[in-house]
């Protein structure tokens, strides 16, 4: 058996990924062009010269995101086959946890969720816009900041008190809910706020809205385990965020290696899949 390749397509940036004969992973790489088929393109030409992949080596190229309508024929003569995102979120989750069950959390433009258990077909649940387009949308109009290496960098000085309205501004008794809980995102935002204040207050707010909502994903589940992937994964609160939701609410939030290519590598496990 040769090479099987997956590709997730999106609007003008490309992933891209492989699995052997021996079924090991083929470092992720990532491509940005002007549009998705020029992206899908040079991604591949990249993929196969620095992994000395020839056309002969590669049994299969599954493609999968928003972009990969712009596929309907060959790439190089090699067969494609779409696989859809949903399915490819779920496979990838639940390979790059190492979990028989979750919540597979995708973390892109917008955010979307689905229920990936081993042996059976991944459940689309919903979603909600807010994602990484909501915080980079109102970071342009805030902080007159577009890209999120500039916003992530902004919010390491932030301080989220002087953003955010938490349980403990409110009541000095114990209410049954954690002192440091968010009652208001924004709440307690104030003229003396600064950027960084207002970066990380952002930050925490879609990290929090996409939290509550796999929460209660899980709990129509009853699971613990909530595998976070997608770009937004990558920025430097995430972590700290989410270990916060983990200790709150009992949960077992996970952001594992590689997350940010978790639905590639979930197209190209859905050749084996199958």
């Amino acid at each position: 058996m040769g090479v099987v390749i997956g590709i997730d397509i999106g609007g003008s940036t490309t992933k891209i990924v492989g699995f052997d004969q021996n079924k090991s992973l083929i470092k992720p790489m990532i491509v940005t062009a002007d549009d998705p088929v020029t992206s899908i393109y040079g991604a591949f030409g990249k993929f196969t010269d620095s992994n000395r992949l020839g056309l002969d080596d590669v049994e299969k190229v599954m493609i999968t995101g928003v972009g990969s309508s712009f596929i309907n024929k060959s790439i190089y003569n090699l067969k494609c086959e779409h696989t859809p995102e949903f399915k490819s979120i779920g496979l990838g989750g639940l390979y790059l946890s190492s979990l028989k069950e979750a919540i597979i959390v995708s973390l892109g433009t917008g955010t979307a969720l689905v229920h990936a258990k081993k042996g059976q077909s991944p459940d689309y649940l919903g979603g909600t816009g807010v994602g990484g387009g909501t915080l980079m949308g109102l970071s342009n109009k805030l902080l007159g900041l577009s890209k999120i290496e500039s916003i992530d960098e902004l919010a390491k000085s932030g301080d989220i008190n002087n953003v955010d309205l938490k349980i403990k501004d409110m009541s000095k008794k114990d209410i049954g809910l954690s002192s440091h809980m968010t009652a208001a995102n924004f709440g307690k935002i104030s003229d003396t706020a600064t950027h960084s204040d207002m970066a990380i207050g952002l930050i925490n707010m879609v990290f929090e809205t996409v939290g509550m909502i796999s929460y209660f994903a899980a709990k129509q589940y009853n699971l613990k385990d909530i595998v976070l992937t997608g770009n937004l994964t990558q920025i430097s609160q995430a972590h700290e965020i989410f270990d916060t939701l983990n200790k709150m609410f009992n949960m077992n939030f996970v952001i594992p290696e590689n997350a940010q290519y978790s639905t590639v590598i979930g197209a190209a496990l859905s050749y084996f899949d199958k």
